[in-house]
């Protein structure tokens, strides 16, 4: 079974497995949060699944916080392990089916797409979509469990933009200037002869990221998807910023930059007063550009705006401040959930107004649009 690569994120069939397991111990009723989660697919990523000794501690290491949990992660794991594809299988079918002995089971199922139903014979069959239908299933569709999942896809995706030089210099190639310290410092191991001659060059700097989220009524159905994008985005690199727009802009960052996904996301909600409200993207832009955009952190950045392009406000004013903004960035991309829709057009006045300003105009529905953001922000 080959490996999958998501536009720089390769996704191996031990980490698949790894996420489907989870998905069968929610099913089962065991609580698995999801920094839990991710901690096991990192460990199976770097374990692989071929000795069964290491997923089983690795799994029982991550993934049980209660003690009375371990009799059932046993069970359920001994069925996993047996029912197992093997490296030849199809992990792309639709659906998988387990038949787990579980005498001690309670009957409650995971609230998404993974449900265990009683077989009335002290057996339970859980079943689950595969991570391919996820990818492709629209945000607005997807269920709670369904968006847990998601984020630890999400946490796999690298965020990595085009290098910058920076003014810092580092030791280089010939063709940089010399490196008289350096070369005098090596002369000394022959006589002061300056046989081996060393040179500097700029050093590469990453560039910052800044993602613009609108949380406004209209983006309802992807915002809180889109949100857990923006959290794996922060959480995962260095110099990331982090908004949320509305009917006034609120910055994200530090609530976002939590380990553990959940807290994150709970700590950006309470900051956020104005989610599901109106919409004033050229108001927040100006309030964006004024007070920290044009002052440094939008310089040479990659921007990117994940917005339907509803508007209630001045499409002007909204066009004055993407002007603004696409001078000082490197880079501008818009994310509009709405483009995957058969003849989408961006009619709307603030999507229209934007348009000029804006370098790349990419879809934002789903997870395989997210890993496309994803190679587009590297390239």
């Amino acid at each position: 079974m080959n490996a999958s690569v998501a536009n720089g994120a390769v996704v191996s069939p031990a980490e698949r497995m790894a996420v489907a397991f989870t998905r069968v111990l929610r099913g089962a009723g065991i609580a698995t949060p999801i920094g839990n989660v991710i901690t096991f697919t990192e460990s199976i990523a770097r374990l692989g699944m071929n000795r069964r000794d290491d997923v089983y501690w690795a799994g029982r290491a991550t993934l049980i916080r209660r003690p009375e949990d371990i009799a059932l992660f046993d069970r359920v794991f001994e069925v996993f392990w047996n029912s197992r594809r093997t490296e030849s299988s199809d992990v792309e079918a639709e659906t998988f089916h387990l038949t787990i002995n579980m005498d001690a089971a309670d009957d409650s199922s995971d609230d998404g797409r993974a449900n265990v139903a009683d077989d009335g014979d002290g057996s339970m069959t859980l079943r689950f979509s595969s991570i391919e239908t996820l990818r492709t299933k629209d945000f607005a569709a997807y269920s709670p469990s369904e968006l847990q999942l998601a984020q630890v896809l999400m946490a796999r995706l690298r965020l990595v933009g085009t290098p910058r030089s920076s003014f810092r210099m580092t030791p280089g190639s010939k063709r940089g200037r010399p490196d008289l310290r350096r070369t005098v410092r090596s002369s000394l191991r022959t006589s002061g002869e300056p046989i081996t001659r060393h040179h500097l060059e700029n050093d590469q700097r990453l560039r910052r990221l800044v993602l613009l989220l609108d949380i406004s009524g209209s983006m309802e159905p992807y915002a809180r998807a889109l949100l857990r994008f923006v959290q794996a985005a922060v959480a995962g690199r260095q110099k990331v910023e982090a908004f949320a727009i509305g009917t006034r802009l609120t910055r994200v960052t530090r609530e976002l930059g939590a380990r553990d996904p959940d807290k994150a996301l709970r700590l950006a909600s309470s900051r956020v007063h104005d989610w599901s409200g109106g919409t004033r993207l050229g108001e927040c832009l100006r309030h964006f550009n004024d007070e920290w955009g044009v002052r440094g952190v939008a310089r040479g950045a990659i921007v990117v705006v994940l917005s339907d392009g509803w508007d209630r406000g001045d499409p002007e004013l909204l066009a004055e401040q993407m002007r603004r903004l696409q001078r000082v960035s490197f880079r501008t991309i818009w994310v509009n959930p709405l483009k995957v829709s058969p003849g989408y057009a961006p009619l709307a006045r603030g999507m229209a107004a934007a348009m000029p300003y804006v370098d790349r105009f990419v879809e934002g529905h789903s997870l395989e649009a997210m890993e496309r953001l994803a190679h587009e922000i590297g390239s």
